[in-house]
């Protein structure tokens, strides 16, 4: 019965928030100042931040390039802005489209439109300028939160909008106001809650046609907050290197996830693997959030490198944006410990399942299993529910499935379940392995080939460090496969090695007839490879 899963439901909340220890005792006083500010704001970045600028007024929220702030000084400053943006004419329900770097910017821009009950528009730093135009001239924002360095990128996409500079170098010359001259100009004041609270628009990768806004409302953290943290052991008032692009649904899910748990997010813009390490000893991080090809460019640093940073501090580093291979889980796990949690979803269902590290150990390559809340089917073309170890559609339902493209339609449902977009099948014990994109399949001799199976068993080769598969035109069997494939250093590896060992383990329709050896795989800012580059 209803009643009784709702029971269920909260007592399971309850003790995954008792053991991450947000809950826990306060003075009377200060519950009632929580409560009146999270009645007021809502579960949202101004309620979350105006909430931890209550419970730990002194503690550091950001510490970035430039140094630290608290929690209190975060919320004084986002006060300001909303007063600035405000006069400005920006207003409740307006856009503001941001495309900042991991630093201070972003989450005081965040803040300050979450104050305002004004849209965020999160722009992708990768994106070139005619993909900046489209996607601004579809999405009509009023403002523009811009680092100094993309001036030139946003010069059509921010032409007749307000624009405002939120990182910026002392020798650039910015024409328009810096959000550090509008914080400093502004009254910290209280902000006048919205009628209603913005949404976040966050863009797909872009990687097979252009970007779409997906756009999700706060549906609530508690919900969607116990769900990843009843997999991943996340605790209050850590600390957390958040190394995947803010902009990006991982990067953003871990700033909202840090918000309710009132982390210190240590930042900074570019990614740089042994500066990461480098944080992680200094600050004493216990999370650090990460697409893939971070985790590879970690462990192509030089041994002695590595070892010259203590990362014993590290409890989990949480994985999610693009395929995950196996072998590169289980050699950072025996360098750095059981510490890898692998979240398969999409900009579009946010989580589908959640991979622990004993998952990784067992089942090499698996995305493992949804967490309570979360429905996971896989799905035959008539929408019927397949056996497990049946290749299907996999469709998801929780309580984050975003609400539409901004520019129009929507992902497939089917009884209330999204698709993902990706097609795979589950293990007997219930875990999903993900095989690739349902547009991504080749078809070649009549047989048809999912290229994640030959790429994750290519990536166990010794002597390769990354690989694609993309299938190209064939008269004889309509497409075949071609491989492309960076070495490692001082690697002797030939086309026919790479051909014999498909062979020796897969059936002969998965050979690539070609292999090419390239440098490096093209990726975009999350790690995703560009498969129509390679095309």
């Amino acid at each position: 019965p209803a009643p009784l899963d709702a029971l269920g439901r909260g007592i399971h909340a309850t003790r995954v928030l008792a053991a991450t220890r947000v809950v826990r005792p306060e003075r009377p006083d200060k519950l009632v100042r929580l409560g009146l500010a999270l009645a007021r704001w809502g579960p949202t970045p101004a309620g979350g931040y105006t909430a931890s600028a209550i419970r730990h007024p002194h503690a550091p929220a950001v510490i970035d390039e430039r140094g630290e702030l608290s929690f209190e000084q975060i919320h004084r400053r986002t006060n300001s802005l909303a007063h600035a943006l405000s006069d400005a004419g920006v207003l409740e329900g307006d856009g503001i489209a941001i495309m900042c770097r991991n630093h201070r910017g972003f989450v005081e821009a965040t803040i300050a439109a979450s104050k305002l009950g004004a849209h965020s528009l999160y722009l992708n730093t990768a994106f070139a300028g005619p993909q900046l135009t489209d996607v601004v001239k579809r999405e009509k924002p009023a403002a523009i939160v811009y680092d100094h360095e993309f001036a030139e990128l946003l010069g059509d996409a921010g032409a007749r909008r307000k624009r405002f500079v939120a990182w910026h170098d002392p020798e650039d010359d910015t024409a328009d106001p810096t959000l550090d001259e509008l914080i400093d100009t502004y009254d910290p004041a209280e902000v006048v809650p919205p009628g209603h609270p913005g949404k976040a628009v966050i863009l797909t990768s872009g990687t097979t046609g252009t970007p779409k806004g997906a756009s999700r409302g706060s549906p609530g953290l508690v919900g969607p907050g116990v769900a990843l943290l009843s997999r991943i052991p996340l605790r209050a008032r850590e600390t957390t290197m958040i190394a995947a692009p803010l902009f990006h649904s991982w990067g953003y899910a871990h700033f909202m996830l840090g918000m309710a748990l009132g982390s210190t997010y240590v930042l900074r813009r570019r990614f740089d693997p042994e500066a990461t390490l480098a944080e992680i000893d200094r600050h004493r991080a216990t999370t650090l959030p990460v697409v893939p090809v971070m985790l590879q460019r970690i462990l192509e640093l030089p041994e002695e490198t590595r070892r010259r940073y203590d990362t014993s501090s590290l409890r989990v580093v949480a994985v999610s944006g693009s395929a995950l291979p196996g072998e590169l889980a289980n050699r950072f796990m025996d360098e750095f410990g059981e510490v890898i949690y692998n979240l398969y979803g999409s900009t579009e269902v946010a989580w589908a399942t959640i991979a622990t590290p004993r998952d990784l150990r067992e089942a090499p390559g698996t995305s493992g299993s949804p967490p309570r809340g979360t429905t996971l089917k896989i799905l035959g073309e008539d929408g019927s529910e397949l056996p497990r170890g049946d290749t299907g559609r996999i469709f998801v339902r929780n309580d984050m499935l975003f609400e539409g493209y901004t520019g129009g339609g929507s992902k497939d449902v089917i009884d209330g379940l999204m698709a993902t977009g990706d097609v795979g099948h589950l293990d007997e014990a219930g875990r999903l392995l993900v095989e690739g994109r349902d547009d991504e399949m080749i078809v070649s001799g009549g047989e048809n080939v999912f290229p994640r199976e030959v790429e994750d068993l290519l990536a166990d080769l010794g002597g390769v460090a990354e690989v694609a598969i993309i299938g190209v035109e064939d008269e004889r069997f309509g497409q075949r496969l071609k491989a492309f494939v960076a070495k490692q250093p001082k690697a002797k590896l030939s086309a026919d090695d790479v051909k014999a060992h498909v062979k020796a383990h897969l059936a002969g329709f998965k050979v690539p007839r070609d292999v090419k050896f390239i440098d490096e795989l093209p990726r975009n800012a999350t790690g995703k490879v560009l498969k129509r580059d390679l095309a």
